[in-house]
């Protein structure tokens, strides 16, 4: 009986798919120093922080099978995870709800409803990230600057989320770190060029909690890519 409701309940929520198909994915990285003390008090343990690095990602994704077109941006920290390179997702604002509620609840990404923006000006990629009706993110790069030949295996590397849920009367219910992978990649053109980032201070938004020291480098791509399904890799109730 038990499992006839677990199923059930599925059902009536409308059980969405494990894995999710992008095509022309664009992505506007710009890769930055950063205060290492403040980049270690976001990181959760088991993960590790080797660098004072930061990425910030612009996103545009005009053909998401299942989650339609819409747009991304925020901070991915690189990290390591016994003894491999990965990825740790800190912040996501997006302008979709149904991909900011299957994102959260399968995944645990960390989204949140917010106006980015990624576009071409004259000879310039721009990046914008609009909370409300402030602008808390400006990201610029020379368009198609300089062809990049991009290696695939830095793509596949593994990403880590925090998801916790917390119970009905508001104690973690679930509090787990849980490792997804980008999956048949199909890389369709990669560029870089001279960068620039601007973080603006928010109550909310609070991507400028990590500093912008120094701008490192910065790559724009295009790829059609699958969204994979997690796995939990460390529970932090047990």
């Amino acid at each position: 009986m038990k499992k006839e409701w677990i199923k059930k309940a599925l059902e009536l929520k409308g059980n969405p798919p494990c894995s999710f198909r992008f095509v022309n994915r664009e992505y506007f990285i710009i890769t930055y120093r950063t205060d290492i003390k403040k980049l270690k008090e976001v990181v959760p343990e088991p993960l590790e922080v080797k660098e004072p690095i930061v990425k910030y990602e612009f996103i545009r994704m005009p053909d998401s099978y299942g989650l339609g077109d819409y747009t991304e941006s925020g901070q991915v920290i690189p990290v390591v995870y016994k003894g491999k390179k990965g990825n740790f997702v800190h912040s996501m604002y997006l302008n979709a709800d149904t991909a900011i509620t299957i994102g959260r609840e399968m995944w645990g990404f960390p989204k949140r409803y917010a106006e980015p923006f990624l576009g071409v000006d004259k000879e310039t990629l721009i990046g914008k990230l609009t909370y409300g009706s402030i602008c808390v993110a400006i990201g610029t790069m020379g368009y198609k600057y300089e062809t990049l030949n991009l290696k695939l295996e830095t793509l596949y590397e593994p990403n880590f989320l925090l998801k916790h849920i917390p119970d009905v009367d508001g104690k973690p219910k679930i509090c787990q770190l849980v490792k997804y992978h980008l999956e048949d990649i199909i890389l369709k053109g990669a560029w870089s060029g001279p960068a620039a980032l601007e973080l603006h201070q928010h109550a909310v938004a609070s991507v400028a909690k990590l500093p912008v020291l120094e701008v490192l480098s910065a790559v724009h791509f295009i790829a059609d890519l699958t969204l994979g399904p997690g796995v939990v890799v460390y529970d932090y109730l047990k």
